[in-house]
């Protein structure tokens, strides 16, 4: 297998002195991961739908609202934790 780096990505892992076919297979792995992580989770969904059906514009309302809490908590916790290291 032969692999294309652009000029500018060959020219930053040379003069970086980085392993390019190290860094090449963690790439390929964390990619196969992810995908099997995202098969994991549609096939989990789809057992849960056909376990208790769809949820409804309500629920999914509701769920949106907690995970929109979640990520506005978690950015403020990060800015400042930000601000207290500087």
């Amino acid at each position: 297998m032969q692999v294309y780096l652009p000029d500018d990505l060959y020219r930053q892992v040379k003069q970086r002195g980085l392993p390019a076919s190290e860094l090449l297979q963690d790439a390929v792995r964390a990619e196969l991961r992810r995908q099997e992580l995202l098969a994991e989770t549609d096939s989990y969904l789809a057992d849960l739908v056909a376990e208790v059906g769809e949820p409804s514009t309500h629920e999914l309302a509701r769920a949106e609202a907690v995970a929109r809490r979640i990520l506005d908590h978690h950015a403020e916790r990060g800015s400042g934790a930000r601000r207290a290291r500087s």
